[in-house]
């Protein structure tokens, strides 16, 4: 399917409703075990271990699924990437980040380039807006590695 196709085709709209409904669902069991007992509870004990830890747990999650898809090994990625999604939306309930923040983002990238697009490091490479699509507001470059000087 051509990417265009991809970008502009038809959504399966029930499937998304299930998996944000899935996130919305984690993300709520996660604000209740958040003030169960740390013994009790890994994600209560996670939660008390500060935001550090839960930023470190992600990065090992996402190499995890990473070594697993150059593996090959599609199982350990679905299993992997669940526990990605589940540390995310720990250290999202830390920073008081609604699930529904999130997908009010991708909608605003989606308008911008497509469901199927990733958004550029550099301002110059944003295309403009498909026809028919409303621009979200313009990217502002923030200071990245390539842009800093060594002093």
């Amino acid at each position: 399917m051509p990417a265009a196709d991809i970008n502009t085709g038809a959504i399966d709209f029930d499937y998304c409703g299930r998996m944000t409904d899935s996130i919305e669902r984690l993300y709520r069991a996660i604000l209740a075990a958040r003030d169960l007992d740390p013994a009790r509870s890994r994600t209560a004990k996670l939660m008390q271990q500060g935001r550090a830890k839960m930023a470190k747990k992600i990065g090992e999650e996402a190499i995890e699924v990473a070594i697993d898809a150059v593996g090959g090994d599609a199982q350990a990625v679905v299993r992997e990437s669940a526990d990605l999604l589940y540390n995310l939306a720990v250290l999202w309930a830390e920073l008081d980040i609604q699930p529904e923040d999130v997908w009010r983002e991708m909608e605003r990238r989606e308008l911008m380039l497509g469901i199927a697009e990733k958004l550029p490091k550099s301002p110059a490479k944003v295309v403009k807006a498909a026809p028919g699509r409303v621009p979200g507001r313009p990217i502002v470059a923030a200071e990245g590695r390539t842009m800093r000087k060594r002093h």
